[in-house]
């Protein structure tokens, strides 16, 4: 079976931002940047993104390219007979997990959308946004429906393939998404108020910084954030020639990836201080803080479809990499077509994706992790033991096993200045930086 490949370079980087570029920048880094203090975590992130996310996104994408394999496939191609290519399936069970509650989450944002579109979330519920929402995905059925819906999207844009599929999808998500996201913080910006917003995300309060899980949660939220250790930059980077050049792309992929959490934050934070919110609202700030300050807006019915919709295209960027990580290890390993893998895969992602709905509800008492619940336990094993795992595999890949020439060579920097420091960052800095960030969400430092 002839390997697929992008049709051009901005194709790939496109569809690499697609994979960056989602619920993690829009929805979590608005609250985390919030529970953290706004401006004084803004730049432990972009300092993150420099120092460890950009060395390990082309650490990452490099491996993909040089092997011309899936995850698993990518580890035993390089090194033969050697246990690396464990970890590669710790990668497809990190996509498989990540997409199993993602699509869920994401349905909730395409019920929002629905709801504007329809017009019932612009009048304020009897029982208000926060009770709306908490009937909402207590329910056993029409979370499913909006949990299916946006698995099918997904699908369908898988199996299409690479060029036709994937690339084409985010030609077309991403230059909207960002547009939306662009027009809502011009918007934002605009409010009363709003300078108390921009204040707060671009002042830093240094005082903060005395607070050591500050600067964990900066250096998680650029690992996570960056779509790093769960394989869909290396599957990626699997369908580049060996003509395209690594290094700029790979900066161009991070540099925009913060640009769209930056954005989300001036779209979120002065709305938040125009009607007097707390910023530490946590995870609850999109799905009923927004609402509620788009009830109170001029014109807020237009915002929160607009808002909601660039919302459901980022989440969907986003899992068509997640998909692609298990359908290419699938289609390899069980020489199995892109259309059966993707059709296959996609089921077994939605039934797991229906214990974390009814987990909500039905199996609210269901607790797997300590006490947390399905969802919750899913995201813990994914975001805190095996990305992370993953992530520190691929900087020891590469700066242990390869030789440092090897390396270089497969990031394309054997001729550029820079390549000394990027080959100590990924052999000695970002393993050791990895390693705090896994053991702190351990609770061991």
């Amino acid at each position: 079976m002839e390997r697929e490949n992008w049709a051009s370079r901005l194709g790939f980087m496109l569809a690499a931002m697609g994979s960056a570029v989602g619920l993690g920048n829009i929805w979590r880094f608005s609250y985390v940047a919030g529970e953290n203090g706004g401006g004084a975590f803004l730049i432990l992130y972009i300092i993150s993104v420099l120092v460890i996310g950009i060395p390990l996104l082309l650490v990452e994408v490099s491996i993909g390219r040089k092997a011309q394999q899936d995850i698993v496939g990518s580890y035993k191609k390089l090194a033969p007979a050697q246990p690396w290519f464990m970890v590669g399936y710790l990668g497809v069970a990190s996509a498989f997990l990540i997409l199993s509650f993602y699509s869920v989450v994401a349905g909730w944002a395409l019920y929002y959308w629905w709801g504007y579109v329809t017009g019932v979330m612009a009048e304020m519920p009897d029982i208000g946004y926060g009770g709306s929402f908490d009937a909402f995905i207590t329910q056993d059925y029409a979370p499913l429906f909006w949990h299916a819906l946006f698995m099918g999207i997904t699908m369908l844009i898988v199996l299409v393939g690479v060029k036709k599929g994937i690339e084409l999808a985010n030609k077309i998500l991403m230059p909207v998404l960002a547009l939306m996201m662009i027009g809502l913080a011009i918007y934002s910006v605009t409010l009363p108020n709003a300078s108390e917003g921009l204040a707060f995300l671009f002042q830093p309060d240094w005082s903060v910084l005395e607070d050591p899980s500050v600067y964990i949660a900066a250096l998680g939220q650029a690992f996570f954030s960056l779509s790093l250790g769960v394989g869909t930059m290396m599957t990626y980077g699997s369908y580049l020639s060996k003509q395209h050049q690594l290094p700029g792309a790979t900066v161009g992929i991070g540099v925009m990836d913060t640009l769209f959490a930056i954005i989300s934050g001036v779209v979120i934070f002065p709305a938040v201080f125009a009607f007097g919110i707390d910023p530490s609202e946590g995870p609850p700030l999109v799905f009923i803080t927004l609402p509620e300050i788009f009830y109170q807006m001029n014109y807020g019915a237009i915002i929160g479809l607009v808002f909601f919709t660039a919302l459901s295209l980022a989440a969907v960027s986003s899992s068509i990499s997640l998909l692609e990580v298990p359908v290419a290890y699938v289609m390899r390993a069980a020489n199995m077509s892109r259309k059966l893998a993707s059709f296959l895969v996609g089921v077994v992602v939605f039934i797991s994706g229906v214990t974390v709905s009814l987990g909500m509800g039905r199996w609210s008492g269901v607790t797997l992790i300590g006490d947390r619940n399905i969802l919750d336990s899913m995201d813990f094993l994914s975001s805190n033991v095996f990305l992370p795992i993953g992530g520190v595999t691929m900087a020891l890949f590469v700066g242990w096993y390869f030789t440092k020439q090897e390396a270089m060579e497969a990031s394309d920097l054997s001729n550029q200045s820079i390549g000394q420091l990027w080959y100590i960052l990924v052999k000695f800095i970002a393993p050791l930086i990895i390693a705090i960030i896994f053991l702190n969400s351990l609770g061991i430092v």
